[in-house]
Protein backbone atom coordinates (compact mmCIF):
# COMPACT_ATOMS: atom_id res chain seq x y z
CA UNK A 1 0.00 0.00 0.00
CA UNK A 2 1.34 3.63 -0.80
CA UNK A 3 1.28 5.87 2.43
CA UNK A 4 1.39 9.87 1.32
CA UNK A 5 3.37 8.82 -2.21
CA UNK A 6 4.02 12.44 -4.13
CA UNK A 7 2.16 11.88 -7.14
CA UNK A 8 4.81 12.52 -8.90
CA UNK A 9 6.30 9.12 -8.15
CA UNK A 10 3.57 7.03 -9.01
CA UNK A 11 4.21 5.71 -12.41
CA UNK A 12 0.86 3.73 -14.21
CA UNK A 13 0.81 2.43 -17.78
CA UNK A 14 -2.62 3.13 -19.97
CA UNK A 15 -3.91 6.40 -17.74
CA UNK A 16 -7.14 7.64 -18.54
CA UNK A 17 -7.99 9.80 -16.21
CA UNK A 18 -5.21 11.99 -14.51
CA UNK A 19 -6.37 14.26 -11.46
CA UNK A 20 -3.47 16.69 -10.73
CA UNK A 21 -3.12 18.58 -7.74
CA UNK A 22 -7.21 19.76 -7.95
CA UNK A 23 -8.47 22.30 -5.72
CA UNK A 24 -12.38 22.30 -5.24
CA UNK A 25 -15.25 23.98 -3.29
CA UNK A 26 -18.13 25.35 -3.68
CA UNK A 27 -17.37 28.93 -2.32
CA UNK A 28 -14.15 30.90 -4.05
CA UNK A 29 -12.64 30.71 -0.10
CA UNK A 30 -13.71 27.37 0.49
CA UNK A 31 -11.86 24.01 -0.41
CA UNK A 32 -13.41 20.12 -0.64
CA UNK A 33 -10.88 19.39 -2.32
CA UNK A 34 -7.26 19.99 -1.31
CA UNK A 35 -4.43 19.18 -3.82
CA UNK A 36 -6.09 15.77 -4.67
CA UNK A 37 -4.29 12.96 -7.11
CA UNK A 38 -6.03 10.18 -8.30
CA UNK A 39 -5.42 8.23 -11.57
CA UNK A 40 -7.85 5.95 -13.24
CA UNK A 41 -6.28 3.12 -15.88
CA UNK A 42 -8.20 1.61 -18.73
CA UNK A 43 -10.47 -1.21 -18.26
CA UNK A 44 -10.09 -1.01 -14.59
CA UNK A 45 -12.27 0.73 -11.79
CA UNK A 46 -10.90 2.59 -9.46
CA UNK A 47 -12.85 2.94 -6.25
CA UNK A 48 -12.58 6.33 -3.55
CA UNK A 49 -13.48 5.55 -0.15
CA UNK A 50 -13.54 7.80 3.08
CA UNK A 51 -15.66 8.92 5.40
CA UNK A 52 -18.67 11.16 4.15
CA UNK A 53 -17.92 14.86 3.69
CA UNK A 54 -14.42 14.02 2.43
CA UNK A 55 -15.13 15.42 -0.76
CA UNK A 56 -15.37 11.88 -2.79
CA UNK A 57 -19.08 13.19 -4.64
CA UNK A 58 -17.65 16.57 -4.95
CA UNK A 59 -14.64 14.99 -7.14
CA UNK A 60 -17.28 13.31 -9.33
CA UNK A 61 -19.01 16.48 -9.93
CA UNK A 62 -15.91 18.29 -10.64
CA UNK A 63 -14.80 16.01 -13.65
CA UNK A 64 -18.09 16.35 -14.64
CA UNK A 65 -18.15 19.71 -15.07
CA UNK A 66 -20.82 20.76 -12.82
CA UNK A 67 -17.95 22.48 -10.33
CA UNK A 68 -15.06 24.50 -11.94
CA UNK A 69 -11.60 24.15 -10.27
CA UNK A 70 -10.05 26.57 -8.51
CA UNK A 71 -6.75 24.63 -9.46
CA UNK A 72 -5.06 21.81 -10.62
CA UNK A 73 -5.72 19.53 -13.70
CA UNK A 74 -8.12 16.96 -15.18
CA UNK A 75 -6.50 15.24 -17.92
CA UNK A 76 -8.46 12.96 -19.78
CA UNK A 77 -6.94 10.86 -22.98
CA UNK A 78 -3.89 13.26 -22.76
CA UNK A 79 -6.33 16.67 -22.90
CA UNK A 80 -6.99 18.67 -19.63
CA UNK A 81 -10.88 18.82 -19.68
CA UNK A 82 -11.59 21.51 -17.39
CA UNK A 83 -14.04 24.21 -18.57
CA UNK A 84 -15.52 21.88 -21.12
CA UNK A 85 -18.91 22.07 -21.05
CA UNK A 86 -20.80 18.79 -19.37
CA UNK A 87 -23.01 17.71 -22.77
CA UNK A 88 -19.21 18.08 -24.59
CA UNK A 89 -17.60 16.19 -22.17
CA UNK A 90 -20.44 12.81 -23.07
CA UNK A 91 -19.25 13.43 -26.77
CA UNK A 92 -15.52 13.10 -25.53
CA UNK A 93 -16.46 9.86 -23.56
CA UNK A 94 -17.36 10.46 -20.05
CA UNK A 95 -20.50 9.72 -18.48
CA UNK A 96 -21.74 9.54 -14.86
CA UNK A 97 -24.54 7.97 -12.56
CA UNK A 98 -25.26 9.96 -9.56
CA UNK A 99 -26.12 8.38 -6.12
CA UNK A 100 -29.66 9.64 -6.46
CA UNK A 101 -31.86 7.13 -9.18
CA UNK A 102 -32.20 9.13 -12.03
CA UNK A 103 -35.26 7.75 -14.16
CA UNK A 104 -38.05 9.17 -15.39
CA UNK A 105 -40.83 7.58 -13.52
CA UNK A 106 -43.74 7.98 -15.82
CA UNK A 107 -41.70 7.14 -19.08
CA UNK A 108 -41.33 3.61 -20.53
CA UNK A 109 -38.15 1.84 -20.47
CA UNK A 110 -37.36 2.27 -23.97
CA UNK A 111 -38.11 6.12 -23.33
CA UNK A 112 -36.11 6.33 -20.78
CA UNK A 113 -33.17 4.61 -22.73
CA UNK A 114 -33.78 6.96 -25.83
CA UNK A 115 -33.44 9.73 -23.61
CA UNK A 116 -29.63 8.76 -23.33
CA UNK A 117 -29.48 9.22 -27.13
CA UNK A 118 -30.20 12.78 -27.19
CA UNK A 119 -26.73 14.18 -28.35
CA UNK A 120 -27.78 11.89 -31.31
CA UNK A 121 -31.12 11.78 -31.76
CA UNK A 122 -31.63 12.79 -35.09
CA UNK A 123 -29.56 9.04 -36.15
CA UNK A 124 -32.46 6.75 -35.66
CA UNK A 125 -30.29 3.83 -37.17
CA UNK A 126 -28.05 4.50 -34.64
CA UNK A 127 -30.11 4.62 -31.43
CA UNK A 128 -31.85 1.69 -32.66
CA UNK A 129 -28.46 -0.35 -32.51
CA UNK A 130 -27.90 0.96 -29.20
CA UNK A 131 -31.25 0.05 -27.50
CA UNK A 132 -30.98 -3.43 -29.31
CA UNK A 133 -27.00 -3.77 -27.63
CA UNK A 134 -28.92 -2.46 -24.14
CA UNK A 135 -31.46 -5.26 -24.58
CA UNK A 136 -28.62 -7.72 -25.13
CA UNK A 137 -26.86 -6.71 -22.22
CA UNK A 138 -29.50 -6.91 -19.94
CA UNK A 139 -32.68 -8.95 -21.20
CA UNK A 140 -35.15 -8.12 -18.69
CA UNK A 141 -35.54 -4.65 -20.26
CA UNK A 142 -36.93 -5.95 -23.15
CA UNK A 143 -39.13 -7.78 -21.63
CA UNK A 144 -40.28 -4.97 -19.87
CA UNK A 145 -39.25 -2.10 -22.76
CA UNK A 146 -43.12 -0.65 -22.87
CA UNK A 147 -43.51 -0.69 -18.78
CA UNK A 148 -43.12 2.69 -17.31
CA UNK A 149 -39.72 2.76 -15.62
CA UNK A 150 -41.08 3.67 -12.18
CA UNK A 151 -42.95 0.21 -11.52
CA UNK A 152 -39.47 -1.44 -11.98
CA UNK A 153 -37.28 -3.02 -8.98
CA UNK A 154 -34.36 -0.42 -7.58
CA UNK A 155 -32.11 -3.11 -9.66
CA UNK A 156 -33.75 -2.69 -12.89
CA UNK A 157 -33.81 0.68 -12.25
CA UNK A 158 -30.39 0.72 -12.26
CA UNK A 159 -30.11 -1.41 -15.18
CA UNK A 160 -31.63 1.44 -17.12
CA UNK A 161 -29.83 4.10 -15.64
CA UNK A 162 -26.62 2.25 -16.74
CA UNK A 163 -28.41 1.55 -20.17
CA UNK A 164 -29.06 5.25 -20.71
CA UNK A 165 -25.92 5.65 -19.93
CA UNK A 166 -24.17 3.57 -22.06
CA UNK A 167 -26.10 4.49 -25.27
CA UNK A 168 -23.12 7.36 -26.04
CA UNK A 169 -20.37 4.76 -25.85
CA UNK A 170 -18.62 5.87 -22.86
CA UNK A 171 -14.95 5.41 -22.44
CA UNK A 172 -15.07 6.39 -18.89
CA UNK A 173 -17.91 6.14 -16.45
CA UNK A 174 -18.38 8.12 -12.72
CA UNK A 175 -20.44 6.10 -10.62
CA UNK A 176 -21.27 7.97 -7.19
CA UNK A 177 -22.68 4.97 -4.68
CA UNK A 178 -24.76 3.26 -6.99
CA UNK A 179 -26.24 1.04 -4.31
CA UNK A 180 -27.05 3.62 -1.83
CA UNK A 181 -30.87 2.66 -0.43
CA UNK A 182 -31.18 -0.80 -2.17
CA UNK A 183 -31.27 -4.01 -0.39
CA UNK A 184 -28.38 -6.47 -0.50
CA UNK A 185 -29.52 -8.78 -2.59
CA UNK A 186 -30.18 -5.51 -5.13
CA UNK A 187 -27.05 -4.66 -4.38
CA UNK A 188 -25.08 -7.49 -5.41
CA UNK A 189 -26.61 -7.35 -8.66
CA UNK A 190 -25.55 -3.66 -9.27
CA UNK A 191 -21.99 -4.86 -8.21
CA UNK A 192 -22.35 -7.61 -10.85
CA UNK A 193 -23.58 -4.80 -13.68
CA UNK A 194 -20.40 -2.94 -12.75
CA UNK A 195 -17.96 -5.94 -12.95
CA UNK A 196 -19.80 -6.88 -16.41
CA UNK A 197 -19.25 -3.28 -17.91
CA UNK A 198 -15.24 -3.66 -17.02
CA UNK A 199 -14.88 -7.20 -17.87
CA UNK A 200 -17.18 -7.30 -20.75
CA UNK A 201 -17.00 -4.29 -21.95
CA UNK A 202 -13.63 -3.00 -21.62
CA UNK A 203 -15.04 -0.04 -20.00
CA UNK A 204 -13.53 2.28 -17.28
CA UNK A 205 -15.27 3.10 -14.11
CA UNK A 206 -14.05 5.56 -11.15
CA UNK A 207 -16.71 4.91 -8.43
CA UNK A 208 -17.45 6.35 -5.43
CA UNK A 209 -18.64 4.28 -2.49
CA UNK A 210 -19.95 3.79 1.46
CA UNK A 211 -20.30 0.11 0.88
CA UNK A 212 -16.39 -0.52 1.82
CA UNK A 213 -16.74 -4.18 1.81
CA UNK A 214 -18.43 -4.91 -1.76
CA UNK A 215 -16.53 -1.89 -3.40
CA UNK A 216 -13.30 -3.77 -2.47
CA UNK A 217 -14.31 -6.89 -3.55
CA UNK A 218 -15.29 -5.11 -7.43
CA UNK A 219 -11.88 -2.37 -7.53
CA UNK A 220 -8.85 -2.84 -9.00
CA UNK A 221 -6.93 0.04 -7.08
CA UNK A 222 -8.19 1.96 -4.40
CA UNK A 223 -7.92 5.67 -2.54
CA UNK A 224 -8.55 6.78 0.78
CA UNK A 225 -9.35 10.31 1.08
CA UNK A 226 -9.14 12.26 4.15
CA UNK A 227 -10.47 16.19 4.25
CA UNK A 228 -9.96 16.68 0.97
CA UNK A 229 -6.80 14.78 0.40
CA UNK A 230 -5.21 11.50 -0.52
CA UNK A 231 -4.59 9.90 2.57
CA UNK A 232 -3.29 6.68 1.14
CA UNK A 233 -3.64 4.36 -1.49
CA UNK A 234 -2.94 0.64 -3.38
CA UNK A 235 -4.23 -2.31 -5.28
CA UNK A 236 -7.33 -3.28 -4.27
CA UNK A 237 -5.56 -6.68 -2.97
CA UNK A 238 -3.41 -4.88 -0.22
CA UNK A 239 -6.52 -3.50 1.84
CA UNK A 240 -6.81 -6.62 3.73
CA UNK A 241 -6.99 -4.92 7.01
CA UNK A 242 -9.96 -2.59 6.68
CA UNK A 243 -9.67 -1.35 10.22
CA UNK A 244 -6.23 -0.15 10.00
CA UNK A 245 -6.76 0.95 6.49
CA UNK A 246 -9.66 3.53 7.57
CA UNK A 247 -8.67 4.39 11.29
CA UNK A 248 -4.42 4.45 11.23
Amino acid sequence: MVLDNPHAEKVKTDVMLDIRDLYVGYYADLHILRGLNLQAEMGKITTILGANGVGKSTLLKAIYGFLKPHSGEIIFKDSDVIGIRTHELISLGISYIPQQPGVFQHMTVEENLMMGAWTFRDDKERMSEKIEENYQRFPILREKRKENAGNLSGGQQRMVEIGRTLMTDPQLILVDEPTAGLAKLLSEEVYRMLTDLRDRDGLTILLVDQEIRQALKIADYVYVLDLGRNKFDGPAEEFTDLEKAFWA
